[in-house]
């Protein structure tokens, strides 16, 4: 049997959370896997319980588990205690050393409503440090301000974490279209971006079929937009993955389109790129494609671990097939130009999978 983590998250995540289960469930059973999905608590609701955001129990239970599902969330809604210091997203990857944010954007159908219906790349994300400075520390984070009228930052950059994304870009590249590109800001950020550069270029030497090649981000950014097809995969520091990811996802039809997966070598977390979306939280109308996608991507990494399960690589596959069979049939929620509500696009998915 199959043990999985599900932490429904805020917002809208309790409803595309549940999608996801559903749908990982049913393409499971097709391939005769038994899975057992254990809910732990999380997020605001976990406050009123438990005091914390993340509690103890939860974390004790993530500990057994090789993966879960993670609903969006929302901090900045939470009480003020809880609010500038790590999220509790952020205090996972950090506790299970989450060093990898996999995002693929790809228009899935020719129905989507899509600025560019011919992309097809993956970002690959360094996950644990760069510019944010919830990442940047050992204890506290990398922002402070010496006085009112001054704010500062810092960024950290190494060489172990800089090669280790490198290998898992490159890895990805040799299975796809075999073209890597380095997103660096090396005029201006010479050091830092520097240093990503140069450490991504000598990993590549490790992979002589895979092109590579280096991009000032801004012009990475005005590329991506107008010759998509141009790029495979893109490794980049942490802010500017989270950037160009975003950007990805839109131009594939919708942010509720972008799944997202983040890993080490031992855990994987499913994640949409999205946030929690307050505003429409409650009304059955988010699109729940990332979620369903993530979910997929937790499974097809599950499969290729050393002990994997090459039937949940089948399950992931049938996953995917499924959501573009309903979206060729022109279902799909309001942010890609369809009327189906939540619920009604999970029923035809999970149709689909039959």
């Amino acid at each position: 049997m199959l043990a999985l983590g599900v932490l429904l998250g805020d917002g809208i995540g309790p409803e595309i959370v549940d999608a996801s289960t559903r749908v990982a469930e049913k393409a499971l059973a097709g391939v005769a896997v038994e899975v057992r999905w254990r809910e732990l608590p999380f997020g605001l609701e976990a406050i009123g319980d438990f005091g914390s955001p993340l509690p103890e129990p939860t974390l004790s239970e993530l500990d057994e588990l090789p993966g879960w599902i993670l609903g969006p969330h929302d901090n900045a809604g939470y009480p003020e205690q809880f609010r500038g210091t790590l999220s509790p997203g952020g205090a996972i990857r950090k506790r299970y050393n989450l060093f990898a944010n996999i995002r693929p954007a790809r228009t899935l159908s020719a129905s989507v409503r899509a600025l560019c219906p011919d992309l097809d790349v993956v970002i690959v994300r360094e996950n644990t440090e760069g510019f944010y400075a919830d990442r940047n520390m050992y204890d506290g984070a990398g922002e402070f301000m010496p006085t009112p009228d001054i704010a500062l930052a810092v960024a950290v950059f190494t060489r172990t974490a800089s090669e280790r994304i490198a290998h898992q870009a490159f890895q990805l590249a040799a299975a796809r279209r075999k073209s890597v590109t380095i997103a660096h800001k090396t005029n201006v950020l010479t050091k830092t971006t520097g240093l990503f550069l140069d450490v991504c270029l000598t990993v590549s030497e490790s992979y002589p079929d895979v092109e590579v090649r280096g991009e000032h981000i801004d012009a990475l950014a005005a590329r991506l937009v107008s010759h998509p097809r141009d790029f495979d995969v893109i490794v980049a520091e942490n802010m500017f993955g989270d950037i160009l990811s975003d950007l990805a996802g839109q131009l594939s039809g919708s942010l509720g389109m972008a799944p997202s997966i983040n890993a080490s070598h031992t855990h994987a977390m499913a994640q949409a790129a999205h946030g929690s979306a307050p505003d429409i939280a409650g009304r059955d109308i988010a699109n729940p494609v990332a979620m369903i996608l993530s979910a997929a991507m937790l499974l097809r990494w599950l499969a290729g671990q050393e002990d994997g399960t090459p039937a949940l690589g089948v399950a992931a596959d049938n996953i995917e097939d499924a959501v573009r069979r309903v979206l060729d049939a022109g279902v799909g929620t309001a942010d890609i130009g369809g009327s189906a509500s939540t619920s009604a696009f999970t029923e035809h998915v999970l149709a689909a999978l039959d």
